[in-house]
């Protein structure tokens, strides 16, 4: 079986525009302490790792002066290269993962394959807005960035809402209980879930 001692990860991201650090555990109780310079981005994060219930830290400085773009994208592709490394070869992992969640008159679909291949697919139209200093569109590239970052099929799906906040958290806490379900251990197998056997 695969050690859950093994299941932790430490990345760094460093460019001209942003500096970054992720630890996760996905094993972990859900702490989490998310500090970027985007408020509603941290609150997002919170999502992450409350509902994953993965221990989480993220420390991010970037140039939002410009705007918020390369600040979402890198955290984003930092935390999927935190899990990816975090499983290893994949081995034991149920790989899968989905849910359906629902958020007062908001609800959406994420469904995510833990492949090696970075696929995405977006189907949530929003509005142009901001709230406070994030802008809507933000929340594509969040999702975008960690697919790319982990390797992974990730679809999310709009199927009721009209309130942009609770749009978009309600995507954030579905993707993190579709990651919960795809990292868990499956008590029944340790070999990697794929008939090409290797997932990475």
């Amino acid at each position: 079986m695969v050690s859950r001692m093994t299941r932790k990860a430490a990345v760094e991201r460093k460019t001209s525009e942003t500096q970054i650090r992720v630890e996760i555990d996905l094993d972990g109780s859900g702490k989490h302490r998310c500090n970027t310079p985007l408020p509603f981005l941290n609150h997002m994060l919170d999502q992450l790792g409350r509902h994953g219930m993965f221990d989480l830290i993220v420390e991010a400085k970037g140039d939002v002066e410009i705007d918020g773009h390369h600040t979402t994208e890198d955290v984003a592709i930092t935390i999927g290269q935190a899990v990816a490394q975090a499983l290893g070869n994949r081995a034991g992992i149920r790989r899968y993962g989905s849910a359906t969640l629902p958020m007062d008159e908001a609800c959406v679909t994420c469904a995510l394959d833990l492949s090696g291949r970075p696929y995405f697919v977006w189907k949530v139209p929003l509005a142009k807005a901001k709230l406070g200093e994030f802008d809507s569109e933000l929340c594509e590239v969040f999702f975008e960035g960690f697919a790319r970052g982990v390797g992974a099929n990730l679809h999310m799906h709009l199927v009721a809402g009209h309130v942009l906040h609770h749009i978009i958290e309600i995507c954030f806490k579905a993707f993190a209980r579709a990651l919960r379900e795809a990292v868990e251990l499956d008590p029944r197998s340790s070999s990697v879930p794929s008939t090409k056997g290797t997932l990475v």
